[in-house]
């Protein structure tokens, strides 16, 4: 890994979310459709300019020089192979992500979170579920170097999910008294029950100071996003296993995954049968885990995407074509 190369792009992520909070939402308003479109085409925009910073110069990615190569065919493969390994690691993210939406729209609507503070909660979620994900992903990095068969051991689990999404879904509300997480900060931190405008603490008279409501959102949507991440996080390991690749393409996929969330939350019952492509994508993502550990399958990683894209994009216009079964 090129550390120079690394720290760039962290100065621009921290850069991205300072702008975010301080200019684009500096006051709390609920985000307009359009406002969400432009802001996820920017990040789309984003994600596919390092996509083409990667073919173009993939050795400035790992500190190499084109003198490494043998061959200026050699040099073409392997960054033409980083790009598609990145753009196929953003799609995953970015498609399985959108279950994440559905989970969210779920817990803001069961704590009963003004829409105007959605994004204040969205922002730092993701700043936190970048800090996270720097630690799980490095971590599962060096120990996939050392013990490949946990590829497999993941590509178990991920079958297990994608299994576990063809069920039906259910679309009970959160339980906010009893969530782990909530009895968890109320046992242990103290809590207000009133709410405090956006603010996620409050000092009382007595100059103590108190979690709100709004912080016990944060720390759910937190929580959501950590078990979340145990399923994304290793499929895009089936990708490449590259640490700074499967970084890179999922700080991209989570950092445009709040403006998706605002585009995606008021017609998202719509995709109905989106679920269910996210379950055959997990199944996919799991049966080449396996296969590749035991079988010595290999599946080229433009293939990978072209499946990946495919099966996005038959559950989307499934989802469009054929209208949700009414319940009786």
């Amino acid at each position: 890994m090129n550390n120079l190369f690394f720290i760039i792009f962290m100065v621009f992520v921290v850069v991205m979310l300072t702008l975010d909070l301080t200019v684009f939402h500096r006051k709390d308003h609920v985000v307009s459709v359009n406002e969400a479109a432009l802001q996820t085409l920017m990040w789309v925009a984003l994600a596919m300019g390092f996509a083409v910073l990667l073919y173009l110069h993939a050795e400035w990615v790992h500190g190499r020089s084109v003198d490494d190569f043998a061959t200026v065919a050699e040099l073409n493969a392997y960054r033409h192979e980083t790009a598609m390994q990145f753009l196929s690691g953003y799609f995953l993210e970015e498609s399985l992500s959108i279950d994440n939406i559905f989970v969210m729209i779920m817990i803001f609507v069961s704590f009963g979170v003004k829409k105007e503070y959605y994004h204040r909660v969205l922002f730092w979620g993701i700043f936190g579920a970048i800090v996270l994900r720097f630690i799980f992903i490095f971590a599962l990095g060096a120990l996939v170097t050392k013990f490949s068969w946990l590829l497999a051991a993941f590509g178990v689990i991920l079958v297990y999910s994608g299994v576990k999404m063809f069920r039906p879904n259910s679309d009970e509300q959160v339980d906010t008294a009893n969530h782990p997480v909530v009895r968890f900060a109320s046992k242990h931190f103290p809590v207000t029950k009133e709410s405090y405008g956006h603010d996620f603490f409050h000092k009382d008279n007595t100059g103590k100071v108190f979690m709100t409501p709004l912080f016990l959102v944060l720390l759910v949507i937190e929580f959501s996003d950590i078990i979340f991440a145990v399923d994304s996080i290793p499929a895009v390991f089936s990708v490449t296993t590259d640490p700074v690749i499967v970084y890179t393409s999922n700080i991209f996929a989570i950092m445009g995954l709040r403006s998706l969330f605002f585009l995606l939350s008021d017609i998202a019952d719509r995709f109905w049968l989106l679920h269910y492509g996210l379950g055959a994508l997990l199944l996919f993502i799991g049966i080449k885990m396996i296969g590749g550990e035991f079988f010595h399958w290999h599946i080229d990683t433009l293939v990978s995407l072209a499946i990946i894209l495919g099966i996005l994009v038959v559950s989307i216009t499934m989802s469009v074509l054929i209208k949700k079964p009414v319940k009786a």
